[in-house]
């Protein structure tokens, strides 16, 4: 009897006593879900319709810590590291490539319209030296250009000899020399030039570096293509038009030129202001056994103090002239009157060409 009557009573207690331990926990479970479901409503209708997208936790993220996938290269191009802007545009493993600021962006204009016509511009990396040049750019073509900090004062006097326009060129082979070591060939054009015809029918051969030859002298069609110089035996060659293959030989003449330029800091002597193009004919002549180079014929690839002033020469190459340099000749106004007044400024008229189109 004692076993029978112990039996209803133990399970009589653990009858009563489950109720009372179950619903405790049922109700915390409850109001928890409940919680939880508050607090991520709340965060939904707060904190996302601030964001830009529902992707707003990751593009910060992005942004802060490490450059955007390659999925949203395009739309994310204000965090562009050089690496990206180059695997976007590159073509051919080859990408083309000038330095500008906001201030030169109509003869930027004028240079892609010439490009566009030979149908090379979606190979253009365009480095602006200022955010005001990045933002106009890629507002009209995304993409195609990016910013290397530090950004330059888009108002400084950018004009040959000023310590704008040396701020500006110094920069130029350090940036070239970052694309070749990421693996791409690389064309470098001043945006004071124009494309009359394609220029890589004319880099054959596989050499390491092509370059202009600055001199007005006038040269025989079938002049050498080796390093020349001019009659005090100083190599003189111009830095505006350089195409470089990915090679050894190419690498080492940057970074000869990125020394050169450093052992010649900036300087206010009217009687020496340094620019990179002298560095960079000290940088031939230095690795002259080291670096297989190759003169464009002159035919082809004028500079401005022969193509502009000898009527009679332009005239025996009518029909070579591959791509013109507007230089020998200093100033804003006069570079644009002198290709106005040799039917060599397009933007007026053929604006709808360019991947910027018309520029208010």
């Amino acid at each position: 009897l004692t076993s029978f009557d112990s039996s209803p009573v133990t399970t009589m207690a653990q009858q009563q006593q489950r109720p009372i331990s179950n619903r405790p926990i049922s109700f915390l479970n409850r109001n928890g879900l409940f919680l939880l479901l508050l607090v991520l409503l709340v965060f939904l209708g707060v904190y996302l319709p601030l964001s830009e997208s529902p992707l707003f936790m990751f593009q910060n993220r992005t942004s802060s810590s490490s450059p955007p996938s390659p999925s949203f290269v395009v739309s994310d191009w204000r965090y562009y590291s050089l690496a990206q802007a180059a695997k976007f545009v590159a073509k051919n493993g080859t990408v083309i490539v000038c330095a500008v600021s906001y201030p030169f962006l109509p003869f930027l204009n004028n240079w892609l319209i010439s490009i566009s016509r030979q149908k090379h511009h979606e190979k253009v990396l365009v480095i602006a030296e200022d955010y005001a040049l990045l933002y106009k750019v890629n507002e009209k073509w995304p993409g195609h250009a990016v910013l290397i900090p530090p950004a330059l004062d888009p108002k400084a006097a950018h004009h040959f000899g000023s310590q704008g326009f040396y701020n500006l060129t110094s920069r130029r082979p350090q940036h070239l020399l970052d694309i070749l070591e990421l693996g791409y060939n690389v064309m470098y054009n001043d945006v004071d030039m124009v494309w009359l015809q394609d220029p890589f029918k004319y880099l054959q051969g596989g050499h390491d570096v092509y370059f202009m030859d600055d001199m007005t002298t006038i040269k025989p069609l079938n002049h050498s293509h080796g390093l020349p110089t001019s009659r005090n035996g100083v190599t003189y060659v111009c830095s505006c038009m350089i195409f470089l293959r990915c090679t050894s030989g190419a690498k080492l003449l940057l970074k000869k030129w990125v020394e050169e330029i450093r052992t010649q800091p900036w300087s206010n002597t009217e009687a020496k202001k340094p620019h990179d193009q002298p560095a960079f004919n000290r940088a031939l002549h230095k690795t002259t056994h080291q670096v297989d180079v190759y003169l464009l014929p002159q035919s082809a690839f004028p500079s401005g103090g022969l193509y502009f002033k000898n009527k009679k020469w332009v005239n025996e190459t009518n029909g070579k002239h591959v791509i013109v340099h507007n230089n020998y000749i200093v100033g804003y106004n006069q570079k644009l009157k002198r290709f106005q007044d040799f039917g060599l400024w397009l933007v007026d008229d053929f604006s709808h060409e360019s991947p910027l189109g018309k520029l208010e």
